[in-house]
C-alpha cells in the first residue's frame, strides 16, 4: 500500500542517538478501511479507495451509507484514492494498519495536509511586504498599504496574479520527505520529523 489516512495528533520532541532534541509531530495513521477498488478493466486505472475516521450516519448521505454497507464499514469522513497495481491481494472491506504500510525500511514519508486558515489578511502578513516609504516625512496610515498596483495610463488594469491582500491559509499543502522518527505499531502512532500543516485533529494524508 502506498499511503494511509491518518490524524495530525500535536507536536512533541524526542532526543536522538546523538544527544540533540529534535522537534516531532504525532500522528495518528489509521486503521483504515479498503471502501473501493479500481481496475483497469473496469476503470481504466488501478487504484485503492480508503476510508478514515467514524462519522454519524444521520450526518452520512443516502448514496455515502450506501458506498459504506457495500464495503461492510461503518460511515467515515475522509476518502482518499491511492493508485496502485494490487495484483488482486487488496479486497473490498479489507482493513490497512500502519505497520502495512511503514515497514522497518521506509525511512521518508511524504504528508498532505491542510494548512491552518488565517482569514482576510493584509500584504504584509500574507506576502510579507515592508510597507509603504517610512513611519514619518509626513505620511498618514499608509505604513502597511500595498502601495502602487500599475500604471493609470496604460494598462489602466490590475494584471492577474498581483500580490494584495485576501484569504489566508486553508490551502492544501504537501511537504516532501519528512523523517520517521519513531512507529507505534500498538497505538497506530507515526512520530515523524519536523513540522506538518494543519491544526490538531486535521486529516493528513502519507504517502510512503
Amino acid at each position: 500500500m502506498p499511503g494511509l489516512i491518518g490524524k495530525k495528533i500535536g507536536m512533541t520532541s524526542v532526543f536522538g542517538a546523538d544527544g540533540k532534541n529534535i522537534p516531532c509531530t504525532v500522528i495518528e495513521a489509521g486503521p483504515c478501511v479498503v471502501t473501493q477498488v479500481r481496475t483497469v478493466e473496469k476503470d481504466g486505472y488501478a487504484a485503492v479507495q480508503l476510508a478514515y475516521g467514524e462519522k454519524k450516519e444521520k450526518q452520512t448521505s443516502a448514496p455515502l451509507m450506501g458506498h459504506f454497507k457495500k464495503a461492510g464499514t461503518t460511515p467515515k469522513h475522509k476518502l482518499v484514492e491511492f493508485p496502485m497495481d494490487f495484483n488482486g491481494e487488496i479486497k473490498l472491506g479489507d482493513t490497512v494498519t500502519l505497520t502495512d504500510v511503514f515497514t522497518e525500511n521506509v525511512a521518508f514519508v511524504d504528508i498532505v495536509g491542510t494548512s491552518k486558515g488565517k482569514g482576510f489578511q493584509g500584504v504584509v502578513h500574507r506576502h510579507h511586504f515592508q510597507g509603504v516609504g517610512g513611519a514619518t516625512h509626513g505620511q498618514h496610515n499608509r505604513l502597511r498599504h500595498p502601495g502602487s498596483m500599475g500604471a493609470s495610463s496604460w494598462p489602466s488594469r490590475v494584471f492577474p496574479g498581483m500580490r494584495m491582500a485576501g484569504h489566508m491559509g486553508n490551502q492544501r499543502v504537501k511537504v516532501f520527505n519528512l523523517q520517521v522518527v519513531k512507529v507505534i505499531p500498538e497505538h497506530n502512532l507515526l512520530v515523524v520529523k519536523g513540522s506538518v500543516p494543519g491544526a490538531k485533529g486535521s486529516y493528513v494524508i502519507m504517502e510512503a
